[in-house]
Order: C-alpha cells, then structure tokens, then sequence
C-alpha cells in the first residue's frame, strides 16, 4: 500500500524508471560479461584439466615402461642353469641397486612359482609359494613380461602391483621369474602421482577399466570399487577418453579430464570442482554488484531533486485547469515549462475551444457510424431495449438472405433456429444483466426458414450513464469454416488410421520432448502400455550409436537425420538395435516440432554380423580361413622387432587323408577334420593363430614363442593328430601330419616368403616318410660388398 501511494507521483514514477533503467543497463551488462567470462573460463579450465590429466597419464606410463624395460633386461642377464639361478638368486638382486630404487620388493620365483630370493629379506616372503598369482600364471604360460592386476599382497596384506619378466636359461627354457612389487599404498611414484592437486580442491584419481581404485587424490583410498555416481568413471571403463562436466560421489558438480594409459588397462581422472574453477567470476560479480548499489544510492536523491523541478510547472497546470472547469478562470491557462507540459497545455485550450463544435456534431458522427457498417465485411445489428431490430447492415442481409425491411422492429431472438433457441435466450440475458459481452455459436434460420447458417455471435449493451439504449451485435458466418474443419479432422482420422497400420514407430515430440503424438507401433519401443503422450521422450528411452550417447540438445541442433543405426534402451531395459530417421517441423518457431521414425533393425545387423563372420572363418571347422590367416601374418610381421622371443609359423598338411574320404565318405572327413580343428585350438595358447588353409592344410602362428617351444608344441599336436582315430562299420580310419616349422624375422620380405619356407618344411617331411615334424632354418643374409 505505501509503495503504491508512492508512485502514484509522477515524480517518483520517473525516478523508479531512471533506477529499473540503470538496473536493468547493468543487468545486461552483468549477464553478457559473465556469460562471455564464463566461456572462457570454462574452455580455459578444460584445457587445464585436460592437460594435467595428459601429463600424469603420460607420466605414469613413461614410470611404468620404464621399471618393466629395466626389470626384462635385468632378467634377459640372469640367462644361466637353473641350479645357478636358486644358489646366487640372492646375490644377484642384492646387486641390482636400479631395481632396489624402483620398486618396493623385488622377487625371483622358481618355475613351479615358489619364492627362492627377495629384498628386502624383512618382508619374510622366501619359500612362499606364489603359483596360483595371476601374474605368475600368466608370465609363465605366455612367457612375456606383464604388468599385473593390483592385488592384495601377503606382506601386511598391502595393496601392490607386480611387474614381472620370465627368466631363460642358455637353451631358452623357462626357469623362473623376475618380479617387482610396487605398494599402492606406499612412499613411491603412485603415491606422488595420485597426490597432484588442481586448485585447492581438485584432485586426481587412479583406477583401472575393471573398476578398481588405485589411487585417489582426495580421499587416499586404494584397492576399493570404484564408485561409479560420477558418469565420466563409468564411461572411462568403456574406453572413453575425453573431458565432461558431471557431479561426483558426494553430489558436487565437477569438470572431470579422463585420460586412457597405454601400458596397462587403468585410466586416470583429474577432478576440479566447478566451484572453485569458477571462483574468480563469482568475485567478479560480487564486485559488480556492491558498484551497482553505490550508484543507486548516489542516483536517487541526486533524481528526485531534479524530477521535482521538472514538475513544477505540472503543478501549476493542474491548479489552472481545475479553476477553469469550475469556472473560476474564464481566460486560457498558462503555457509555461518545458515542452511536454506546454503541449499539454495547448492541448487542454485546444479541447475547451472544440468542445462545443464536438457536441454539435454529435448528429453526424451517428450518420458516420451508419455508413459505416454499411461497408463492414461483417453483420452489425442494433437492436432496442427490448430486443427489437432497428438497423442492420447489408453484410448481415446477405448472410441470412432476408431484407433489412423484412427484419425492421422484429424480435432478434426469433433468427435463432427453434432448437438453438432454450439454451441461447437465457445465456444471452445472464450476459446482458451482468453487462458482459455475450459469445455464442448458434444457427440462425435464413430465406424464410429455408435454409440453416452457423454463426459466431458478441453483443454487447449501448447504455449512457443515466439510461440503456439497447444492443449492437456482430455476426459472422462460420458455416463454410467448421465445413473445412469437419475436413480435417475426417483427414486426421485417416492419417490416425494409416500411422496406427505401420510396424514403424512414428512420434512426435515439442522442443521439450514432450509427446504429442505417437502411433501404437511405438507403443513397444516406449516399453508403454498407452500412447505416452504428454510425458518426456527423452527420459523413457536413450539413444547411442557408436560415437556418442545422442541427447534432447544434439536432436535439436542437428540438421535432419536421415538413417542413423543406434541402440534404444526404453524404462524398462529393454534394447532395439533400430534405424531411426527425425525430421524437424516450423523449426526456429515457438510451435518447433521433431517427428522420429524408429524402424527395428535387428534383423538386418544379424545379417551383417553372419555375413562378416563367413568373410573371415572356414565354415566347416570354424577356424579362420586363408584371407585372415594372411592378414594376422602380415600384422606378425610388422610387430617381429617388438617380440623379445622369435615368432614361429608351422604349417600343417595332413597324411593320407585322400583315402578317408575316399572309404569313409565325405562325411567322415568332415567329422575329422572338425575333431582336427579342436585338437589344434585345444594345443595352443590364446594368443596363437590357427586356420584351415585349404582342404587338408592348417596353418598356426605363434607369436613370440621361440623355436625350442614351437617345436615341442609341434611334436604334441603331431602325436595328437597320430592318435585320433575314428570308427565306421567295424572300420577305424586316422591321418597323420607333416608339419613345417619356420621362424618369422624381420628380413622377411612378406608373409609368402614365410610361408613358402614352411611350406619347405612339410615337403621335407613328406619326402621324411611323413608323420614328422621338419624346421627350416632362416636363409643366411648377404653381406654387403
């Protein structure tokens, strides 16, 4: 109440609007500063985030590589006798100060996994038996040097991670391991690397893609779950590698770097409230504002004074005018102040001067009115106080067809037809006795009864302020318009109809994803009962492809979307491999439409998964054919330099297989050449080769293997070929093998240089006698001249 009696001065008025005006100047101000500060704030905090994440990512594997490299050459020099290595094993990793700086506890294992030396001798670890270690079971089956899984020691039962390298004698057999334990929770390179702070508050996070914490920076924990509230950890485990801005496990909104490692299968996360990241905006605006509120502390007094002066002649206008209306001044008031008040003036001595002349025309102004109507595209009818047409237009006659002699001094309520009649009488004297405009929708009786108009009817009272004249009513004929809309909604049933057929879902959804139509073939995606329609699209269902989880915002600033291939999860779990295709409806429009079409494509991408399948595997076994086989050969050619053992190819031609075929049928020799691929797969190692090159020919490559164990490997899978034996009608039929050896080295100009030199090997066993196994050497480089 005192703020409205206050305005109620124009003086004040004006000085409220300078105050809003200086406000809102501010205010846009303020928000276009802070909205470009904040952009660039964040795109500086990205990068920042971003680069600490690459820079102790790229830290830890260059730590990582490094105490792996030095551990595998400190094992490739314990190349001596078994015996040797368990007598001087302790002497041996005494010497080796490198690995005593590297790592928390250095270990040598015998080749059944039993502890044989360690240091510091105080952990007490000498004879534990170790064997069934992952790291141990994976270094001695693979024979490679590995990086293993974090894991609970059994020192204290401290959280570690072992690096391990396998250990050869002069014959490159396998005589025991290497390994470097590295405590998580220790005074060591992890814990330097999960201690990086960013600001204050950011922290950075270990973990690897299992979902194990390492290290973290904020809370010290290690060897826990990882807690997957933040998003960008759940990605991380998928292999995403990027920067987003989520909230953590305690609810805090973050910026939030992840960064893949290349050595081993862990990621690291830099973490940075946006709190923090954006504290010197939230000072900027806190400075900003505490100016704003001096300057209207300045401005108000320093306004109201000068308003005030402004006014003073108003004032004086006021008083003048009132005098002159009661008759107390007979002459023009004063014009005096500054120009709007002057024309005020002017105007008020103009409207006294013409005010007599407007009396007098009032006769005429009623003639105007009346050839007014006479042109108005629309019916006007006057009616007396009691209902009785006096005037009406030929826009009216037309639309019922009836002279306006024929309608003069009759009841306007009688045009009603009989049955609109009841309900439009009494809705139309509420209207009148209330002094409201009355709206109505009736039909009205035109040519003499003959025919039926609908019309969209306002009346409205002509009263002064002593007595009610009567009535003016507008008519408009809607018949040819609800005729059309009958059309259309005939025509919307129709397309209802067609759409409700479809096996394609068909939606369509507002800017704000809520639906606003959708047929029932759409019903199954949704995982609804029912339509759906005004709930959220974009809450009951997510779309991924590939690349990305698709949003409500990338739908709505992408163009057109003709055929993408996504995945659709609906509320309930369930997934549709789909093909969907959007259109945008009056878009830049505040009625901007979206309409998907979600066709199910799982059948087709069945197909192509079969279809790439029978590219690349024998149909028969199951085992990879020529054209893969080839490509794993060239890719092993490419990575020789990198393997600490030579690769081997051994090529496998089958002994009389002819005469199974031949006796046994063609059926038999497909079942032993199935039982042949599956003695094959069961022989070697999971990261080996093994394909059908052609009828009676398989062709196996093993990596890093080295030629001792290849050929002790030939030798089994040859007695094992030797001793499968099938029966058929008191008949038993087997094959033997000629196998081919050959090391792959780096001179090899190609895979069938390769390939023809094992090849070499199965002639040679042949021509042997068959059923033997036959290694060629690598042909002796030329020296330059």
């Amino acid at each position: 109440m005192i703020i409205r009696r206050w305005l109620t001065s124009l003086v004040n008025r004006a000085v409220a609007f300078v105050i809003l005006a200086i406000v809102l100047a501010a205010l846009a101000v303020a928000v276009v500063s802070s909205l470009v500060g904040r952009s660039e704030l964040a795109g500086q905090t990205r990068e920042q985030v971003e680069t600490i994440a690459e820079l102790v990512a790229s830290d830890l594997d260059a730590r990582l590589a490094q105490r792996r490299d030095t551990l595998t050459h400190v094992a490739e020099g314990l190349t001596m006798e078994e015996v040797v290595l368990r007598s001087r094993s302790r002497l041996l990793i005494r010497r080796e100060i490198a690995l005593q700086h590297m790592f928390d506890g250095i270990y040598v294992f015998d080749a059944g996994g039993k502890v044989i030396a360690e240091y510091p001798q105080s952990f007490r670890q000498t004879g534990l038996d170790i064997s069934g270690r992952e790291y141990f079971r994976q270094t001695s089956s693979q024979l490679t040097s590995i990086i293993s899984d974090p894991y609970v020691s059994n020192y204290r039962e401290r959280p570690a991670v072992m690096m391990t390298a396998p250990i050869f004698d002069h014959r490159q057999r396998f005589i025991g391991v290497l390994g470097g334990a590295v405590f998580l929770d220790g005074d060591n390179f992890m814990e330097d690397t999960s201690g990086v702070r960013i600001g204050k508050t950011g922290y950075v996070s270990i973990a690897t893609r299992s979902g194990v914490t390492l290290g973290h920076g904020r809370t010290g924990e290690t060897m826990v779950p990882l807690r997957l509230e933040n998003e960008a950890y759940k990605k991380a485990m998928a292999g995403f590698e990027g920067t987003v801005q989520t909230l953590d496990q305690e609810g805090t909104e973050t910026i939030t770097s992840v960064r893949q490692m290349s050595q081993v299968p862990w990621f690291v996360a830099a973490v940075w409230p946006v709190k923090e990241a954006y504290a010197p905006l939230s000072r900027l605006t806190d400075s900003f504002a505490q100016t704003l509120l001096i300057v209207i502390l300045i401005v108000t007094p320093l306004a109201l004074v000068v308003f005030r002066r402004l006014m003073a002649p108003m004032r004086n206008l006021g008083v003048q005018i009132s005098e002159r209306h009661l008759g107390i001044r007979t002459e023009p008031v004063d014009v005096l102040g500054g120009t709007e008040i002057r024309q005020v003036a002017e105007t008020f001595n103009t409207v006294m001067e013409e005010r007599d002349e407007v009396l007098s025309s009032l006769a005429e102004r009623e003639a105007f009115f009346r050839s007014l109507t006479q042109s108005a595209p629309i019916g006007i009818i006057q009616t007396d106080v009691l209902g009785r047409i006096e005037f009406v237009n030929p826009a009216f006659e037309r639309i019922i067809g009836v002279s306006s002699n024929d309608l003069q001094h009759t009841p306007l309520i009688e045009g009603v037809y009989e049955e609109d009649r009841a309900g439009t009488v009494e809705a139309w004297r509420e209207a009148l006795r209330s002094k409201m405009v009355f709206r109505g929708r009736f039909r009205l009786k035109s040519r003499k009864g003959i025919d039926l108009v609908w019309a969209d009817v306002m009346t409205s009272v002509i009263e002064t302020e002593e007595r009610s004249l009567g009535t003016i009513t507008v008519v408009r004929d809607i018949t040819h318009e609800l005729e059309i809309e009958a059309e259309l909604a005939e025509e919307q049933k129709r397309a209802d109809s067609i759409l409700g057929v479809l096996q394609e879902g068909v939606l369509m959804v507002d800017a704000e994803g809520i639906i606003r139509y959708s047929n029932e073939a759409a019903y199954g995606f949704l995982g609804l009962a029912d339509s759906g329609e005004q709930r959220n699209f974009f809450t009951l269902v997510s779309i991924e492809d590939e690349n990305r989880r698709w949003e409500a915002d990338d739908f709505l600033r992408s163009a057109d979307v003709d055929s993408l291939y996504a995945t659709l999860r609906n509320r309930t779990g369930q997934l549709f491999d789909i093909d969907l295709a959007m259109l945008h409806l009056r878009r830049k429009s505040h009625n901007h439409r979206m309409v998907f079409v979600i066709r199910d494509d799982s059948a087709r991408r069945r197909e192509e998964e079969r279809l790439s399948w029978e590219a690349t595997h024998d149909s028969l076994t199951g085992l990879l054919n020529r054209r893969a086989f080839n490509s794993s050969l060239v890719k092993c050619l490419m990575d020789t330099n990198k393997k600490t053992a030579a690769s081997v190819l051994m090529l496998i031609d089958l002994d009389y297989f002819k005469p199974v075929n031949d006796e046994g049928g063609h059926l038999l020799g497909d079942d032993l050449l199935g039982r042949l691929s599956d003695l094959l797969t069961q022989s070697v190692r999971q990261s080996d080769t093994v394909a059908r090159l052609g009828g009676d020919e398989f062709g196996i490559i093993l990596p890093a293997c080295g030629q001792q164990r290849a050929v002790e490997l030939a030798e089994k899978i040859r007695a094992g070929i030797e001793a499968l034996r099938i029966e058929q009608d008191g008949k038993t039929f087997g094959v033997t093998a000629s196998i081919g050896l050959t090391e792959i080295c780096d001179s090899d100009s190609g895979p069938r240089e390769v390939v023809a030199r094992a090849d070499e090997g199965t002639y040679a066993a042949k021509a042997r006698g068959r059923n033997c196994v036959v290694t060629m050497s690598l042909p002796l480089r030329q020296e330059p001249d």
